[in-house]
């Protein structure tokens, strides 16, 4: 069984359908944009530069990270490419999936089936007490 994703709220979806019309300017103009110092590797340059990027969208109240590069830029490009992935998994409503029953077409087929597997199994022979 796939597991389910919760579903968004409706404002919440529309809004993230609206923000993935934007391109990335005014996308990154909607949005709260925080520059942070990134542990990790990446030697003396990535421990003294502000080059992690956060990016936070307050009408979906979703936030992302990047901190993979020693390069800001960089990072807000990926951050940028996380935060649409985001609003894409928002807006995704599963279809409503409603219960059926077999038709008879399948019920008689399945109990023809079940009757030459048991008569299969019964002609295999008998107990080991039956023989002769």
């Amino acid at each position: 069984m796939t597991p389910t994703l919760p579903i968004a709220p409706p404002a919440r979806r529309q809004a993230a359908r609206e923000a993935l019309a934007l391109d990335d300017e005014a996308l990154l103009k909607v949005c709260d944009v925080e520059f942070f110092i990134a542990s990790g590797p990446g030697g003396q340059h990535r421990n003294t530069t502000a080059s992690g990027v956060r990016l936070t969208h307050p009408p979906t109240e979703l936030s992302v990270t990047a901190t993979e590069r020693r390069s800001q830029s960089q990072n807000k490009d990926a951050a940028v490419r996380r935060l649409r992935a985001g609003l894409q998994a928002l807006t995704f409503v599963p279809k409503v999936r409603k219960a059926t029953r077999p038709t008879l077409g399948s019920k008689r087929r399945r109990l023809e089936e079940k009757k030459r597997t048991s008569e299969k199994k019964a002609g295999r022979g008998g107990r080991l007490g039956d023989q002769a």
